[in-house]
């Protein structure tokens, strides 16, 4: 067994202010292109969160994860429910430990309908919450695949997903209440662009000291393009974006330009919720734009220490 530590649960645990990205894997088997992308990483950030076929079918995530640890940056594996029953969602966090692979963010996924591959059949066998049970338990309880426990199981720093805007907000608190019953060690919200809308969140997340239990980061996606950025604004009900942020957008002549708004917004949006007392840190993905998030990463001054 590979004997690594988690310095992401270890920054967790001691209070520290964290800052991950999100990465997608390469639509390619050449692992180049994914040690390049974990490379442009290094030192910039305190893991990298490797999707799990978020945006249709690209390199696996277990594979990617691994190619970004041997670049030297910590990898926080993600891992969806939709496309495997148990049997290979326990074999999957097992060969992840075998990588020394420390971090996993479980999460029930997009559904594929709402993807490229919107024939392909989903599973669901497990919630992410039954997930992050599971994961938590290997080395004492395996019956949910028929087994008594798995030898050599490591504790892993788990996470899972928030999302803060779905409605009944009392259901949603409920949930993220038993995520960290089940397991999770932090929690990354949807994007944020409605600051008025988080703070709805917020506060009744602190109210129950959900803050205090659990290190809770905030999901910041680049805006792009004006075209795209409407797409994506009309593709599903949550994240909401004001209409004045995709006007402003709109309001720039080029794409260029309105990618470089995009990013600023992004940088303004961290600032104002760099005020929120409780906030454990952010997590920046740039959907393909790694340069632009590097560079928001930057502006905001994040930074890591």
């Amino acid at each position: 067994m590979t004997n690594v530590t988690s310095e992401l649960k270890g920054r967790i645990e001691s209070g520290e202010r964290v800052l991950v990205a999100e990465v997608s894997p390469p639509k390619s088997g050449n692992p180049d292109r994914m040690r390049e992308l974990a490379r442009s990483y290094v030192g910039k950030v305190h893991a990298l969160g490797v999707s799990d076929n978020q945006h249709g079918v690209s390199m696996s995530a277990l594979a990617a994860a691994s190619l970004a640890a041997q670049e030297g940056v910590e990898p926080i594996l993600h891992v969806v429910t939709r496309d495997r029953n148990r049997i290979a969602l326990v074999s999957e966090c097992l060969g992840a430990q075998a990588l020394g692979i420390r971090n996993i963010l479980c999460t029930t996924g997009t559904h594929q309908t709402l993807g490229a591959a919107g024939a392909a059949k989903n599973v669901f066998d497990l919630d992410s919450i039954q997930l992050l049970q599971a994961y938590a338990n290997l080395s004492k309880d395996g019956s949910f695949v028929g087994e008594k426990h798995f030898e050599d199981s490591v504790p892993l720093c788990l996470g899972a997903a928030v999302s803060q805007h779905a409605e009944p907000h009392e259901m949603q608190m409920m949930r993220l209440a038993k995520k960290v019953e089940a397991g999770a060690q932090f929690l990354i919200t949807e994007p944020v662009y409605d600051i008025q809308r988080f703070e709805t969140f917020w506060n009744e997340a602190t109210s129950r000291a959900l803050h205090e239990k659990v290190a809770i980061l905030a999901g910041i996606r680049l805006l792009g393009a004006a075209d795209a950025a409407k797409s994506y604004a009309d593709s599903r009900p949550d994240p909401k974006i004001p209409e004045e942020l995709l006007e402003r957008l709109a309001a720039k002549d080029s794409s260029e330009a309105q990618e470089v708004e995009g990013a600023a917004i992004a940088v303004e949006t961290i600032k104002q919720l760099s005020q929120y007392q409780g906030l454990r840190g952010f997590e920046v993905r740039g959907d393909g734009n790694d340069a632009a998030a590097l560079d928001v990463i930057h502006q905001s001054g994040l930074g890591v220490s």
